[in-house]
């Protein structure tokens, strides 16, 4: 993988766990992103299993992506909402995979400048990494719906 893709694999895995962490805890967006810049960026995050650093981290497309969804997460909720199963409702869904398809469905349509098989790709391997069971088949099938919606023609 390339350093520039690879900086922004490694961004996309920051926002998701920011978002998480903001929904959690309920700390605000310009701190969580203050917290990454600050002291997990080039260092282990906690919880990989791994503890070996983190990849240079494209931080500008990470405080994008966190900023974007917040700012956006009405309408954001709206497109992913919609392409739920009749009767879901996004609190159902697990935290982690809230946040991977918030990101994913603001790269979508806010992002145009990436391709869509690029932002589903990335956030179905960011829910492989956590999950072993059927979420990532359904971070596929949602996004890729929401991509339907809003990259229309």
């Amino acid at each position: 993988m390339s350093k520039p893709k690879q900086a922004r694999s490694v961004a996309r895995l920051a926002a998701v766990q920011a978002l998480y962490q903001m929904e959690v805890s309920g700390v605000g967006v310009e701190a969580v992103i203050r917290e990454f810049t600050d002291h997990r960026f080039d260092r282990g995050i906690e919880g990989d299993g791994e503890g070996d650093p983190l990849a240079a981290a494209d931080e500008a497309f990470f405080a994008e992506l966190v900023r974007g969804v917040v700012g956006s997460q009405r309408e954001i909720d709206a497109a992913v909402v919609k392409r739920l199963a009749v009767g879901w409702k996004l609190d159902r869904l697990d935290a982690t995979v809230r946040a991977i398809l918030r990101a994913g469905a603001y790269e979508l349509s806010h992002r145009e400048d990436v391709p869509v098989e690029v932002v589903i790709d990335e956030y179905v391997e960011l829910a492989k990494s956590f999950f072993e069971g059927p979420e990532p088949g359904f971070v596929n099938g949602a996004l890729d719906k929401v991509a339907q919606d809003v990259r229309a023609g």
